[in-house]
């Protein structure tokens, strides 16, 4: 079963967000901590994020079609990895202007930093609290952490407005915004990395093909398979194809097969989008299947627009 956010949370947490990031905005500018602005900066990816988890999920729902067979899907893929991009950006106008403080410290009103910090700490605990539970798919998660990372920093940045409070250390500012700027980096590269797997039609990195392999062979009444290939067409929705080359026999025997490795593969693996062909008297095992080679002609459906 997929794992979404419905419309209406996206939109609550979309709205309140959008809250943040005035409050902290206003804040910073009259303050003049960066550090404060550094995390409106991130705010302001939060509601990007959030505002694109919106779209996509809306796409997600549209039904397939003749030009997407699939469906709309990989609209949360693409999202997500818009999301990380426009992170990436942020996080180098936020360490670019850190030095430039470190170099010339700005006086910082301490206290209203803490209490704009903590409004916005406040509203992220509830809009992380909605967008919690739904790990498994890639663009919600990619929305999630932009808000748990934006908690961390606003953290960070109340302990910085006390430390200028009392101490009136005014490095401390331009320090913490290098300190968000590597958090929001480390997040950032992850769900790159793993967005670009997915587009790539990488086998998903919580999938063991070896293992995929052992389970198919191990099957009664199979001899050996090949082609076999395992990818995403979303974070949370894996499909697989290959071919099975069985003993001969009656093709009720054949039907028997695939129903079992499509349960086992769907129990064992959350593989829900199965394509098996079953070779018993002709099989095509010697033909070169690899770097996408395929020497051996297929039908081509041609639909119209």
């Amino acid at each position: 079963m997929k794992s979404v956010v419905p419309g209406s949370g996206l939109r609550r947490a979309l709205a309140l967000t959008l809250v943040v990031l005035l409050v902290e905005l206003a804040g910073g500018l009259y303050s003049h901590s960066l550090a404060l602005l550094s995390d409106a900066g991130h705010v302001l990816t939060d509601v990007f994020a959030l505002g694109l988890a919106w779209f996509a999920f809306e796409q997600a729902q549209r039904p397939a079609d003749r030009r997407r067979s699939y469906g709309y899907h990989r609209a949360t893929i693409l999202a997500a990895l818009v999301n990380s991009a426009a992170l990436i950006v942020i996080v180098i106008a936020i360490a670019y202007e850190a030095m430039r403080r470190l170099a010339a410290p700005v006086p910082v009103s301490g206290g209203i930093v803490i209490v704009a910090a903590l409004i916005g700490i406040a509203v992220n605990s509830y809009v992380m609290f909605v967008l919690s539970g739904h790990g498994k798919n890639l663009n919600t998660r990619a929305a999630f952490l932009h808000v748990a990372g934006d908690i961390g920093a606003s953290i960070g940045v109340v302990i910085a407005g006390a430390i200028i409070v009392l101490t009136g250390w005014l490095p401390i500012d331009p320090l913490l915004s290098l300190a968000i700027a590597a958090l929001i980096a480390v997040g950032a590269w992850r769900i790159v990395r793993e967005a670009v797997n997915l587009l790539m039609e990488g086998t998903p990195g919580d999938i063991d093909l070896a293992e995929v392999t052992r389970m198919i062979g191990a099957t009664d009444h199979v001899r050996s398979m090949h082609d076999l290939h395992v990818w995403a067409l979303a974070s949370d929705q894996t499909a697989l194809s290959v071919h099975v080359v069985m003993d001969e026999g009656p093709l009720a025997d054949a039907e028997h097969v695939v129903r079992d490795l499509e349960q086992r593969l769907c129990a064992r693996f959350a593989i829900g989008h199965t394509t098996i062909q079953i070779e018993s008297c002709h099989p095509c095992g010697d033909i070169d299947h690899g770097a996408g080679a395929h020497n051996h002609p297929h039908e081509k459906l041609v639909l119209g627009d």
